[in-house]
């Protein structure tokens, strides 16, 4: 039996959160993936702007099976924003792990099952068990009350909830040889760039990236490889091509359309990005939507359609983004 926490609180209060900027108004893709919705928020929460650190969504490649499941480098928000992550070690109760780091202002980023979380309601609360990282900031032990951040938002939990997320539940004292979670947390070690040296710092690690880009434009890959994906999507049902779609049409085009947003952002602090660069990227995020909903169209009529202007629209645009960039800081 794991000891009581010392503490039976951690943070302040729960906090007033508004989403940022890049989860509000029109945009193709409401959500990216949990990482990267998770760490928008996440700096948005610590005061800093998330735009600057997008510089890596230039490096997305096609593996064959799915597209990069992009994620902010932990090295760039280090460099930008003095933000550093490190594995947390759970050798006691996670419960008091976490009241400790709390305590000391940092943010913990765990692995949860979604069935715990109140914020998931549209798909996996109190219906499915579903790995997911959340940040949490706040912490009441007596109360049985966490705050925390999971995809576009800040949300909090209580009761039952708090029971399951901390593995406190009587199913969870049957078992034994249950793993502890991989967990880790995030601090501010050092102040964030501001200003112009936020941006040329940003700037430098687009230039960085752009050296780690594709060889060969990953669009043309996927092409390559869709027949035999089209042979299976048509032989599997609606949930494959759920995952199917989150993996590909919609990796691509969310990760898109944060570099068209990035590019804008570049354009605004001041560096001469033409207009047709960030244009072409948001057009791979529009389009990959347009396939999406043709694809499934195709396939609730079972006709075979392998949608071919949709790759050419897509394969332009990239060649209208990443030559285009790679020219400008050459």
């Amino acid at each position: 039996m794991n000891p009581s926490p010392t503490s039976t609180s951690a943070g302040t209060q729960l906090r007033e959160h508004m989403p940022h900027a890049l989860h509000q108004g029109e945009r193709v893709w409401q959500e990216t993936n949990g990482s990267v919705d998770l760490w928008i928020e996440l700096l948005h929460g610590f005061g800093l702007d998330p735009h600057a650190a997008l510089a890596f969504t230039v490096t997305q490649d096609f593996e064959g099976d799915q597209f990069t499941y992009f994620k902010f480098p932990l090295e760039d928000l280090d460099r930008l924003y003095g933000t550093q992550v490190q594995e947390l070690t759970i050798y006691d109760s996670l419960e008091a792990h976490m009241l400790a780091q709390t305590l000391r202002g940092h943010t913990v980023l765990v692995e949860v099952d979604g069935y715990y979380l109140p914020d998931t309601h549209a798909s996996s609360y109190r219906s499915e068990h579903s790995k997911t990282t959340i940040g949490v900031d706040f912490v009441d032990s007596a109360a049985r009350r966490i705050g925390y951040f999971h995809n576009t938002g800040y949300h909090h939990l209580e009761g039952q909830d708090y029971d399951g997320v901390f593995r406190k539940l009587p199913q969870f004292a049957a078992q034994a040889d249950l793993l502890f979670p991989y967990v880790e947390f995030a601090k501010q070690a050092r102040p964030a760039l501001k200003g112009n040296a936020l941006a040329e710092a940003s700037a430098e690690l687009l230039c960085a990236h752009l050296e780690r880009r594709p060889l060969v434009n990953p669009i043309s890959q996927w092409r390559a490889a869709f027949p035999a994906h089209l042979d299976t999507l048509f032989e599997r049902d609606k949930a494959y091509f759920h995952l199917y779609s989150l993996n590909l049409m919609r990796q691509l085009g969310a990760n898109f359309e944060l570099l068209s947003k990035y590019l804008h952002w570049l354009y605004v602090q001041g560096f001469d990005i033409p207009p047709t660069i960030p244009a072409a990227a948001q057009c791979i995020a529009s389009e990959s939507m347009v396939m999406q909903y043709r694809l499934i169209r195709a396939i609730e009529r079972g006709r075979r359609d392998t949608c071919a202007d949709c790759f050419d629209v897509l394969e332009s645009a990239y060649e209208k983004t990443l030559p285009p960039l790679v020219a400008l800081v050459r």
